[in-house]
């Protein structure tokens, strides 16, 4: 429970049930060796996935009232992006705090992008299930206000295509190119998961309504990852 009580102190909210806050932590893997416990932090995840983008797209649209629907797209994608959350997440050093199997610990769980992004996202789920929103925007406010100002400085949202070609032409010597991944949904109302290579390297994917969506999804998110390296 100190280990709880120290997360809180960190995050700037106090819990009214625990348990909310240890579901939050509990990775999958956990469960394989704590059979008493048998619920992981997938679903509330999802719930907080939802959340944060809600609470981005309308960050956005009342902080960029000059921006067309493409920026805002690419601006979000950028600020929602695992790496992003990721950044984040080791800022108040989350994955400290995740409950992992020994196996996963042992293979640096605890720096897992995925893992703290996904771990950063059931964290906003479980202060909405113990709180409500009010205590959600609070607490991305806290975390994510600044983080949006410098992304939005960066300029990167604007024509991430023509960028990331820039980019990756320097460091690498290479055009990208994009990949139909898959498709689903009706056809009125399909999302499209497009992958952006250098060469036979896939560096990221992204999803959209359209194939020019995702194509500027996964050059938003490839751009992060190609400058980290």
């Amino acid at each position: 429970m100190d280990k709880i009580n120290l997360l809180e102190q960190k995050i700037k909210v106090k819990f009214k049930d625990p348990r909310y806050l240890l579901l939050a932590l509990t990775h999958r893997s956990y469960l394989n060796e704590n059979k008493q416990l048998n619920s992981s932090n997938e679903r509330v995840e999802f719930l907080g996935d939802a959340i944060l983008e809600y609470w981005v797209s309308q960050k956005l649209y009342s902080l960029f009232p000059d921006f067309d629907e493409g920026q805002l797209t690419n601006l979000r994608s950028l600020i929602v992006c695992t790496e992003n959350l990721a950044d984040i997440s080791a800022s108040f050093n989350l994955g400290s705090f995740i409950l992992l199997s020994r196996g996963e610990a042992t293979h640096n769980g605890r720096q897992n992008i995925s893992l703290l992004a996904d771990t950063f996202e059931s964290l906003i789920g479980a202060i909405h299930l113990d709180q409500g929103y009010p205590a959600v925007e609070k607490f991305l406010d806290r975390f994510l206000d600044k983080n949006i100002q410098a992304l939005s400085e960066k300029n990167i949202y604007k024509d991430a295509k023509s960028l990331f070609q820039e980019i990756a032409q320097s460091k690498r010597g290479v055009t990208p190119k994009y990949q139909l991944l898959s498709e689903s949904g009706p056809d009125h109302q399909k999302i499209f998961k497009i992958g952006v290579y250098l060469g036979d390297q896939l560096i990221a994917s992204g999803k959209g309504n359209s194939k020019q969506k995702a194509e500027e999804d996964a050059a938003t998110r490839a751009i992060l990852i190609l400058n980290k390296n």
